[in-house]
């Protein structure tokens, strides 16, 4: 949370050309219905540099649901941390509050990727995207992704009757065991709040809280790092 206002949008000089509405409904059979490019698509074919200039960085609100189910808003931004094992941060971003945690998942891997090598790829159902996916079997690593329902039923359904079937068989899932490493990231947030300055942002403008934020996460590597050499 910042000491800012969200950035209000610029008004258009000119009223942009209305388009014909289409009729409700769904659309026909054959029928090709018009949408922007999502970031995602757009991250496909962009460079590291692109993809980290394509994400917004104006003071925003974010909403966020919290572990008890509870949705809550704040104005500011969000870093965006990629950790490996042992809770050291390797790569971070800062981006406006209001995107979502997928739009930060490629330019986070691309940029981690050409520091370490690594295996896999830990995330929670919020990244569960076809783009994403995709991204980490082309780099040559192993997504592991919790799975999001949506509004599938069926699927929700097989969610839930997974494990309880392989615990009556007693064949654990690789993919569960390694995806509880990911409550490292986790506990680096909690760290970066509680410990390295991470909860109080005294300064404005994304270039210094940027630089703020990226001096506690300097102190966190250290620290845990430090922990492995004793």
């Amino acid at each position: 949370e910042a000491r800012e206002r969200p950035e209000r949008k610029p008004k258009p000089e000119t009223k942009p050309e209305t388009k014909p509405k289409r009729g409700r409904g769904r659309p026909r059979k054959g029928g090709a219905v018009e949408r922007p490019e999502r970031r995602l698509e757009r991250q496909r074919d962009m460079g590291l540099d692109e993809t980290v200039r394509d994400l917004p960085k104006a003071r925003a609100v974010g909403t966020r649901r919290n572990a008890k189910g509870r949705r809550g808003s704040w104005t500011g931004c969000r870093p965006r941390i990629d950790a490996a094992d042992g809770e050291v941060p390797v790569s971070c971003l800062l981006t406006s509050a209001s995107p979502r945690d997928s739009q930060a998942a490629i330019p986070l891997a691309k940029m981690t990727g050409g520091r370490v090598t690594y295996l896999y790829e830990l995330m929670d159902s919020a990244y569960d995207a076809p783009e994403i996916h995709r991204h980490g079997e082309q780099s040559g690593h192993v997504p592991i992704i919790d799975v999001n329902p949506r509004r599938d039923k069926a699927l929700k359904e097989i969610r839930e009757m997974e494990p309880r079937a392989r615990a009556n068989v007693n064949i654990p899932d690789p993919k569960a065991i390694r995806y509880s490493n990911r409550s490292t990231v986790e506990r680096v947030n909690a760290r970066l709040k509680d410990e390295f300055g991470g909860r109080h942002v005294r300064v404005r403008g994304h270039a210094k809280v940027f630089a703020h934020i990226m001096f506690g996460i300097l102190v966190l590597a250290i620290d845990q790092l430090q922990r492995y050499m004793l």
